[in-house]
């Protein structure tokens, strides 16, 4: 079974996974290529066609707005149409807040399959865990709509009801869930000493706040234990975020003013190098919020945890802090969301989210259907990789961008999942089990972790990925260098678009 679309119930749009989002107004590139006037004839030729001939009188309104939707969305999963109510819901969610059930999704076999409950959610309180399938949404079935119906279904206004059909594996009957719409506040990031000398810091998504708030967390650490030996820094199933947020996250350990990563697209201001200073962070006014970080965080040894849900922007700290050997990158092949969306504002209530360029790490490595392979391979518990290991990656999803090389995307972890597919999934979905707690005393990847650190025992995957051999080498080589067509010093005049 391959799952064919994901999307994040809650945040009031099918996303994909979040994106590192950029925001720009700008207008239709001059010099572009004139319309093709034949094929727009056919459109408003079949737009009166509908108007006189369909069964019954269908609203001008929705019909271009319907038009619109689809020829967005037929460019890649992360492109998409804002209406009024998306966009607002769009917003809202980037400063760490939405209405909904909270649960991420994937269509799975015509079904809705949830991938992850978000703690302390109306459907993680309800008992709904991963693997399970929702056949109905009130009394709607569920087979026949797509993922975009679906989760307009299950959106709505705090306090207001809905009832889910759940299957679940090895239960005989399905069974009827009642949840209530509610806000939802996710915690961007999370800190505590899990052993003397070692702290644990979790990066959940990248928000507006997240750099302050990461300041405070790292600054909290440092006051119980001025000494810190190890830090863990977790980014698994962080879905992205905001830009900014990476950039920050990821210069608070690496030296002053380093590339961070650069993108590369069609347009001139769509190729950028974005390097870990102020102006790439934090807003226009006021301090730098790494200024109140301690000195000491520069060179404290780091680990970083990804899995198959971290993507987007946490993929871009995993590669930066890999490219300059900063950090030792631990966990499972990230999920290769290694392109740039940008709101290009339609009307003040409408926008378009836009794929306008590819990511690459420091070292000029594309991030795009790939991912961020480990330096250490560990699975999600000592009897193999579970749930992670049915999650969707980027190259899973119909209509994915290419990595931009010309050839087709490397997948690393192919052979892994080629091999241990039937019975993880078997394994997985069998298994009656509450949702892994990061951070807690029962969270394996952080256990190898601590053994990475001192020195102990690190039980790796059982099958070792199948390497990129050119990323390996450009991840070796000493010189640090910008993404491709990439003209950092006529591109870095001035503050940040």
């Amino acid at each position: 079974m391959k799952v064919k679309s994901i999307g994040l119930i809650g945040i009031g749009m099918v996303a994909g996974v979040a994106a590192s989002f950029q925001f720009s107004a700008m207008a239709q590139k001059p010099g572009s290529a004139p319309l093709p006037l034949d094929e727009l004839r056919q459109l408003t030729d079949v737009f009166g066609l509908i108007k006189t001939d369909y069964v019954e009188p269908v609203e001008d309104r929705k019909l271009l707005s319907e038009a619109i939707t689809g020829m967005v969305a037929s460019l890649d999963p992360h492109s998409v149409y804002l209406d009024k109510k998306a966009l607002r819901e769009m917003q809202e969610s980037m400063q760490g807040r939405f209405v909904g059930l909270g649960i991420e999704v994937a269509m799975e076999e015509g079904y809705v399959k949830i991938v992850t409950p978000i703690e302390d959610s109306p459907a993680f309180r309800a008992g709904i865990k991963a693997g399970d399938l929702i056949t109905r949404i009130d009394s709607t079935p569920i087979k026949g709509l797509s993922l975009d119906e679906a989760i307009k279904k299950m959106r709505g206004e705090p306090k207001s009801k809905v009832v889910l059909t759940i299957a679940r594996k090895g239960d005989d009957m399905p069974w009827i869930v009642p949840l209530v719409r509610e806000e939802i506040r996710v915690q961007s990031v999370k800190a505590r000493m899990v052993e003397p000398g070692y702290g644990w810091l979790r990066i959940s998504q990248f928000q507006e706040q997240t750099v302050d708030d990461m300041v405070k967390k790292v600054n909290a650490l440092y006051a119980q234990d001025p000494k810190l030996k190890g830090l863990v820094l977790d980014l698994r199933n962080d879905p992205g975020g905001l830009l900014p947020g990476a950039i920050g996250v990821s210069a608070a350990f690496l030296p002053h003013d380093k590339p961070i990563v650069s993108t590369a697209g069609q347009r001139r201001d769509s190729n950028e190098v974005f390097y870990g200073r102020r102006e790439f962070y934090a807003s226009r006014s006021g301090a730098d919020p790494l200024a109140k970080l301690p000195a000491a965080l520069k060179n404290v040894p780091v680990i970083v945890l990804v899995n198959t849900g971290s993507a987007s922007a946490s993929e871009i700290v995993a590669g930066a802090l890999q490219d300059y050997k900063r950090a030792i990158i631990m966990g499972t092949q990230t999920f290769g969301k290694g392109s740039v969306q940008t709101l290009r504002p339609l009307t003040k209530d409408t926008a378009v989210k836009l794929t306008t360029a590819r990511y690459f790490t420091p070292n000029g490595r594309s991030i795009q259907a790939k991912g961020i392979v480990p330096d250490i391979m560990v699975d999600e518990s000592a009897e193999g990789d579970g749930l992670n290991s049915l999650r969707v990656r980027e190259a899973d999803l119909e209509k994915h961008l290419s990595d931009g090389s010309g050839k087709d995307s490397v997948d690393p972890g192919k052979a892994r999942r080629d091999e241990l597919e039937e019975d993880q999934r078997a394994q997985a979905l069998a298994k009656s089990r509450k949702p892994l707690e990061f951070g807690s005393k029962d969270d394996f990847q952080l256990a190898q972790a601590l053994n990475q650190f001192k020195g102990l025992p690190v039980k790796l995957s059982k099958v070792e990925p199948v390497h990129d051999k050119e990323a390996d080498k450009a991840k070796d080589k000493a010189a640090v260098k910008p993404a491709p067509d990439v003209k950092p010093p006529e591109l870095n005049k001035g503050d940040k678009k």
